[in-house]
């Protein structure tokens, strides 16, 4: 449900453009692209796209406890140094104009990632962003589901 202006309704053609973006970036996998869109929209405190990330992350196989400890991914064991290095990477790059983007997050990521998934985790992280940013300005929220 959208509380304010229906975006996608009124200039659907930039949001489609934006959603076509998503298939572009086949070099990581579903399961860690949905936790980093999730750890994206936890920052941003968008509901709409956790409840959104959360489901997908789940039909991409991910567990519930390494879903719950989201908010705490550095102080569990349950996140791999690959995954632990593209979440660093999304926290500072969300939080940009506080911590910039780091040199040793940037080499944490070159251990584990290629150059192709290291520029498209940052468009990943980029579009959650700006995502984030629709859903909280037109104040879209997330529809109860029953489970």
């Amino acid at each position: 449900m959208i509380e304010r202006l229906d975006y996608a309704a009124i200039n659907g053609g930039a949001i489609a453009n934006m959603a076509k973006c998503k298939k572009d970036m086949p070099s990581i996998d579903r399961k860690l692209r949905a936790l980093i869109e999730l750890r994206v929209s936890q920052i941003n405190g968008c509901s709409y796209c956790v409840d959104l990330h959360t489901m997908e992350a789940r039909q991409a196989g991910e567990v519930a406890q390494r879903l719950d400890c989201m908010t705490v991914w550095r102080e569990v064991p349950f996140f791999d140094p690959g995954e632990k290095a593209a979440l660093a990477w999304a926290e500072s790059l969300t939080k940009v104009a506080d911590q910039g983007a780091p040199e040793d997050l940037y080499a944490a990521l070159s251990d584990h990632f290629t150059e192709v998934q290291i520029v498209d985790l940052t468009l990943i992280i980029a579009q959650m962003n700006a995502w984030n940013r629709l859903a909280i300005g037109f104040e879209q929220l997330p529809d109860a589901r029953a489970e």
